[in-house]
Parts: structure tokens; sequence; C-alpha cells
């Protein structure tokens, strides 16, 4: 069995081509591999599972306690050969950019995971093995058994390679050349999602290739190597379904956490997915929906378009089906959103609020959502950990809840909620907080048993 978290000093160090190389070369050599994503990144472990078609999930230990994303690594874990967590930013960049919680080290550290460290050589030589010191020196146990050189040339791998052994103690791996045919594109919220760049599954077939060639597997592999029995199998056994959960995905909702909807399904929860973009009707018998974020800025006209859509889920919501608009589903939810050519389309028209473009993040990152006044999901004074990563806003940001920065202690009012709904920026973990899925489920059943006794 093999354990394994990939990590670099920076963004940009090219984690995401390294971890599917390596899942991909792992898969043909017979490995039934598993990959995990620190921190609430949706877009890499789409890249995992979509091309590689592993699991993927999310480890995040903000949304989430340490036993939690313990227990989480262990199920997913069960029955596998090999565990590949791709890391989060910098190695120690956590809550905030100034501590460590929630960083990629803090995961390390609560799984005892040996990490590989990508390194970038560009515009550098010895001072590299002062940065991989530094970052040895800064946290004991530093977990980091081996480094991997990134975008490198054949020539100057052979002039580092030995230099940082000596320097720093730890063994080099090898190396990946630039490819600029292997190359992953980014925007506005990071990487193109996995389904958007054309012949992925041969981009990352090179990859792997070349990870063949040029660094030395059997040697990483000894390194992060445990003994078979460690992980037992703890998956739950399912519920019987009772109650139907409509779920948006497709293009334009495509941020979802597989751990909610494991934990809903396990609660009895019957899922049921469905496209704003491509259907014309909500599924038949449900009991509540689901809408995730993702990208409805720039579908916002085929969106509009869809005019039967629009109405059903509005007349839906309306009439009190327990809902959950998330990010870009709270955008779907607006009078209106704007594209990114600055033209208006119509939405669901549930809220009363439009949905703009800005040219900057909008208060995004880790936050405490804490609510005013009892709802479907909260109870008055109630927080839970969320996130936010979004490059659009809304003309009127509701006073459901207040938002409370964790480190600068900034606050600010957000969001729409009553009985049967929750509508807003921050993305929500429902498996890290079983309140959360307790009382959507409680709405849920109330809504099936309501429309049972007036079919009587």
């Amino acid at each position: 069995m093999n354990k394994l978290l990939i990590t670099a000093a920076a963004s940009g160090s090219g984690k995401t081509a390294v971890t599917c190389a390596l899942l991909a070369a792992l898969q043909k050599r017979g490995k039934k591999v598993c990959a995990f994503k620190c921190g609430p990144d949706y877009i890499d472990p789409m890249f995992h599972r979509s091309v590689l078609g592993v699991e993927s999930h999310n480890l995040d230990l903000f949304l989430s306690t340490e036993e939690a994303v313990r227990n989480l690594f262990e199920t997913y874990s069960a029955g596998k050969d090999a565990m590949i967590v791709e890391g989060v930013m910098g190695y120690y960049d956590g809550l905030g950019g100034l501590t460590d919680r929630a960083s990629a080290y803090h995961v390390a550290d609560t799984l005892h995971l040996p990490v590989l460290l990508v390194l970038r050589p560009k515009g550098t030589s010895l001072t590299l093995a002062a940065q991989v010191k530094g970052l040895c020196d800064f946290r004991v146990p530093h977990h980091i058994a081996g480094i991997l050189m990134n975008d490198c040339s054949p020539m100057l791998y052979q002039s580092l390679a030995p230099m940082l052994e000596k320097e720093t103690g730890l063994p080099v791996f090898g190396y990946l050349p630039h490819m600029e045919e292997a190359a992953f594109e980014s925007r506005h919220l990071g990487l193109y999602t996995a389904a958007e760049i054309d012949d992925l599954a041969a981009r990352i077939e090179k990859l792997a290739e070349q990870m063949e060639k040029s660094v030395d597997l059997e040697k990483l592999l000894y390194v992060c190597q445990f003994e078979e029995n460690i992980l037992e199998n703890r998956a739950e056994e399912k519920r019987e379904s009772y109650v139907r959960l409509a779920v948006a995905k497709d293009e334009a909702f495509c941020f979802l956490y597989e751990e909610t909807l494991d934990i809903l399904q396990k609660a009895g929860v019957e899922i049921v997915y469905f496209s704003p973009l491509h259907d014309n009707c909500l599924p038949k018998n449900i009991d509540g929906l689901y809408l995730p974020g993702g990208y409805p800025e720039l579908y916002a006209k085929r969106l509009s378009e869809n005019e039967v859509m629009r109405n059903t889920i509005r007349t839906a919501v309306e009439n009190g089906l327990p809902t959950v608009a998330e990010c870009g589903g709270f955008l779907y939810l607006c009078q209106t959103l704007q594209d990114a050519e600055g033209v208006f389309h119509r939405m669901a028209g549930v809220l009363p609020v439009n949905g703009v473009k800005t040219e900057k993040l909008v208060r995004f990152g880790y936050a405490e959502l804490r609510a005013n006044a009892d709802s479907m999901l909260f109870r008055t004074g109630e927080t839970v950990p969320i996130h936010e990563f979004h490059y659009w806003d809304t003309t009127e940001k509701g006073e459901a809840f207040t938002m409370v920065k964790p480190i600068s202690g900034r606050s600010w009012q957000c969001g729409f909620a009553n009985e049967t709904l929750y509508a807003g920026f921050p993305h929500l973990y429902f498996a890290g907080n079983e309140k959360l899925v307790q009382r959507f489920v409680a709405a849920m059943e109330k809504r099936r048993k309501e429309n049972n006794h007036e079919s009587l």
C-alpha cells in the first residue's frame, strides 16, 4: 500500500499535472488508486475523476475536524492499493495565509503522510536548496520525503539533482520536462474544468509515459510504502432511500463535493441529476432541490433561453420545495445575470437581486457563517465554516447571515434563507456538519408527507 501527498512551495508549480501523471502511471501498473485534494477546490478532483476514472475526494481541515478528515480518508481508501493526495497552494499556506491550519502540511501531519515536494527550477539554482532546507526546518516533523523537479530540462536536472541531494539530504526522484502539448489551461476560477480541455486523456497519457521515463517510480513507491493492513473498510451502509433530491449537474453547475452527495445518500436521500441547460423539466416526484456552484455566468444566455426550466424552478422554489442554492446556483435564482461580455440575461427570478460581473475576486476564502434567524438549515446564532470563491456579485447581499473572517474578524451581512430555502455565495460542506444533513433531510421528509397527504 502506498500513501503520498504532493505539494510545492507555491501555486503554479504543477501539482495537478504531477498528481494526474502519477495516478495514471500507477493505474498502468495495475494498482487500484484513489485520489484526494487538500482544501475546498472543486476543479482538481474533476481531473482525477473524469479522465482517470478514479475516486477523488476533498480533505479540508477548516470545513471539517481532524477526526472527520481521518474518517473520510480511511473510508475512501479502503480496498485501494495507493492513495495520492494533491496539496493546495504552498505547503504551509493555510487559513488566511497566516497560519498552517487547513494547509497541505496540516493534512500531511494529521494523516501521517510522506510528502513529495514538486520544485519548478525557474531562474534559480542553489537557492532551491535553501528553500527546501527552510521548508524542512519550518515545522517538526516536516514529513517531506523527497523531491521531484517539474518543467525542468534533462541537462538542468543532471546539474541540480546531485546538488539538491547533497545540500538537503533528501532524495530527488526525477523530473518532468516542459511539455506544451500536455499543459492545463487556466481562467478566473483556476484551471479549466476537465470536461472543457480538449484531448485531456491524451495529455495525461503523455505525462504518465514521460514519468515512467524520467522518474524513479520504484524508489518513490518504496519511500511511501506502508503495510497492507493499516486501513480497513469503514464504509457505512446506506439507508434505504425514501426522499428524492434533484441535483443540477452540467457544464454550468459542476462544483459538487462527492462527500456531500455520499453523506446525503447514507441518510436516505436518492440523488437524481438534471440539467438546467439541457432539460426542460425537473425530475418527477422530487422532495428537494440542490443547485451547486459552477459557471452559470459563462452559460447565461443558454440558461436564459431555457425559459421552461427557469419558470419550473421558480414555481417549485416559491411553492416551498426545500432548496439549497450555492454560489452559481444562487446566481441562477436571481432576477438577471450579467455574462462575461456585460449582457444581462433573465434567470429564475426567485430572489429580488441581480447577478453582476466584477473585475476581481469578491470576499473569497474561508469564513464562518452565523445565522441571524431560524431557517431550514440553521438555528439563530449557530455558526458553520464555509468557503467562498467568485468573481461575480449581486446587487443586494441579503441579511439572513453574518459572515465573519476568522483571522481579521471582518464581517458583513449576506444570504437569503427561510423554512425551505438556503441561497447565498457561501459553499456549505455537509460532510463536515451532521446537523445540516439532518435538517435538509427533515425538510424533504416533511415535503413528501405533505404531498402524500394532499394526494389522498
